[in-house]
C-alpha cells in the first residue's frame, strides 16, 4: 500500500493548530443547541399526543352550596358529556387523583378538605371534527359553574414556542458554520502565505493547481474532524450529566428529555459536518488564491 506523498509541511503552520480546539468548540455548541432543540420537539409532541382530542370541564364549588347540590351538577354534566355525539369517555376525577396531581406543587400530605377545589371531568373524543365551540357554551350554560378547557389555546402558545426553539437552534449552527468557514479560510491563507514559495516551485516544475488544492483540502479535513470528535465527546459528557440531574427531579415538573436513537445518530453527523465543511472550504479559499496567482 502506498502512502500519499505530501509536498507542503502544512503541519507546521502556526494557524492550523487551532483549528481543532475552535472547531471542536464550534461543534460542542452546536450539538448542544440542537440536543435542546430535539428535547423541546420531544416534550411538545408528548404533551400534544397526550392532550390531543381531550377536554377538561371543571365543575367548581358555589359558596353556600352543600355537597348534594355539587352533586346534583356533577350528574348534569356527566349526563349532557354522556349524551354529546362524538364524546367516547367521560371520567370523573377522584379527589385522591386531584390531590395527585396537585402534590408536585403543594407537597406530599397537604391536607385538600379546606381548599375549594373544583372537580374535574376528563373528556375523550372519538370525532376530531365535534364543535368544541358548541359543546363548551351548551355545558356552561345549562350547568352553572362549570368552564370547559379544549386546551387549545395552550397547544397552539406550546407549538410556537417549539417551532421558535427549533428556529433559534437552526440559527445559531448557521452562525456556527459561519464561524468555522471563516476559521477555515483564515487559516489556509496564513498557510498559503507562508508556503508561497514552495508554491511558486511547484508550479514551475509542472504542480496543478488541484494537486496543491488538495494538500490543504486534505490537512483541513484531518484537524476539522479531529476537533468535531473532540466537540462531539464533550457535548456528549455534557448531556449525559444534563441528563443525569434531570431524572433526579420529579417528573411531574420537568418532562422526559430523552433523545431518540435517530436524534442521536444525527448528532452523530456533526464531527462528519465539521471536517465536510473544513475541506471544502480550504479547497475552493486555495483555488480562488491559485487562480488570482496566475
Amino acid at each position: 500500500m502506498t502512502r500519499r506523498v505530501i509536498a507542503l509541511p502544512l503541519a507546521r503552520d502556526p494557524s492550523s493548530r487551532f483549528i481543532p480546539w475552535i472547531v471542536g468548540f464550534m461543534v460542542y455548541l452546536a450539538a448542544l443547541v440542537l440536543a435542546v432543540a430535539m428535547a423541546v420537539a420531544n416534550a411538545g409532541s408528548a404533551w400534544r399526543e397526550g392532550l390531543d382530542g381531550t377536554l377538561t370541564v371543571q365543575v367548581l364549588p358555589r359558596g353556600g352550596e352543600d355537597s348534594k347540590g355539587l352533586d346534583a351538577r356533577i350528574e348534569a354534566v356527566l349526563g349532557i358529556l354522556r349524551a354529546e355525539r362524538g364524546v367516547s369517555r367521560v371520567e370523573l376525577l377522584t379527589q385522591d387523583k386531584v390531590a395527585s396531581l396537585l402534590e408536585p406543587w403543594l407537597g406530599e400530605g397537604a391536607s385538600l378538605t379546606d381548599l375549594p377545589l373544583p372537580r374535574l371531568i376528563d373528556v375523550t373524543l372519538s370525532d376530531a371534527g365535534v364543535d368544541l365551540d358548541a359543546l363548551a357554551r351548551h355545558v356552561t350554560e345549562s350547568v352553572p359553574g362549570t368552564s370547559v378547557d379544549s386546551h387549545g389555546v395552550w397547544l397552539r402558545q406550546l407549538t410556537a414556542f417549539a417551532r421558535a426553539i427549533e428556529l433559534t437552534a437552526v440559527t445559531v449552527v448557521g452562525l456556527i458554520s459561519i464561524a468555522a468557514i471563516a476559521v477555515v479560510v483564515f487559516a489556509t491563507r496564513s498557510g498559503l502565505a507562508v508556503h508561497r514559495e514552495a508554491i511558486e516551485i511547484l508550479h514551475l516544475i509542472g504542480a496543478r493547481d488541484a494537486f496543491i488544492a488538495r494538500e490543504f483540502q486534505f490537512q483541513a479535513l484531518a484537524l476539522a474532524f479531529k476537533g468535531g470528535l473532540i466537540g462531539f465527546a464533550l457535548a456528549a459528557l455534557t448531556l449525559a450529566a444534563l441528563y443525569f440531574f434531570a431524572t433526579r427531579i420529579d417528573t411531574a415538573l420537568v418532562p422526559d428529555l430523552a433523545l431518540h436513537w435517530t436524534q442521536l445518530a444525527a448528532l452523530l453527523i456533526l464531527p462528519l459536518a465539521a471536517a465536510v465543511i473544513g475541506m471544502e472550504t480550504a479547497r475552493r479559499t486555495v483555488m480562488a488564491a491559485l487562480g488570482r496567482l496566475i
